[in-house]
């Protein structure tokens, strides 16, 4: 058992460091060629594969080596290969392909918020599976939607491209962010209404399992201040 959550970590560690070493030759290659924005956008993504690691160590929260993976191997097709080699521009499915996966992600990631918060017990507020579902939905279209106002902004203050066609790109963006949202809540429904056994379940689970401490410790806490009444 110790030797499988060796080798987990240790691929994380490859992953991780393999893209990093990408992008640092990317910066180094910038400031030969005088490529002042592809430098800025290889060193911001060299530190964007920090965040994850550094999220869960300051937080005291237990993220699966395959969930780090996932977010890091994200970052690194949608900046790295995406802008830095102009993907999007060599292949038209490039930027709908990693929307939908974004949306997917951040459907994981608001199904797991709101599932977490239903079990605290400090929270007097218990959701259905349906409300659930439906948070998960809408958060990754917020955030999704905050994105492209992000791109338009960035297009208009200082002549990017990031929105290719314009209105095309910026409403398929839409749709499929919305698509893969859908796919995460039903998903993310189907676990919590009827426990349907599936990969995001087990990511779920395995998540619970590893931050047990967090709900020892709110525990703990509603003690004390029954106590303190």
């Amino acid at each position: 058992m110790k030797l499988i959550k060796f080798k987990k970590y240790k691929i994380e560690t490859i992953v991780a460091n393999s893209i990093r070493v990408l992008l640092m030759v990317a910066v180094i290659m910038s400031i030969a060629t005088h490529d002042w924005f592809n430098l800025f956008i290889a060193a911001m993504t060299f530190i964007f594969t920090f965040f994850p690691s550094f999220l869960a160590r300051n937080n005291h929260i237990y993220l699966p080596p395959s969930f780090q993976i996932t977010i890091l191997l994200f970052i690194f097709a949608s900046i790295y290969l995406g802008e830095l080699n102009q993907y999007y521009e060599k292949f038209w499915w490039w930027d709908l392909m990693l929307h939908t996966y974004s949306g997917i992600i951040l459907g994981f990631i608001g199904f797991l918020l709101t599932y977490v918060l239903n079990r605290e017990k400090r929270i007097n507020v218990i959701l259905s599976p349906f409300y659930i579902a439906l948070f998960s939905f809408t958060f990754a279209i917020t955030v999704g939607t905050l994105w492209e106002i992000y791109e338009f902004a960035m297009d208009s203050l200082f002549g990017f491209n990031m929105q290719k066609c314009g209105l095309v790109d910026t409403m398929w963006d839409l749709i499929v962010d919305t698509l893969g949202a859908l796919f995460a809540s039903v998903i993310g429904y189907m676990y919590v209404r009827h426990q349907q056994e599936s990969i995001f379940a087990r990511l779920i689970q395995k998540f619970l399992n590893k931050n047990t401490r967090i709900f020892e410790k709110n525990q703990k806490d509603i003690s004390k201040d029954k106590e303190n009444e």
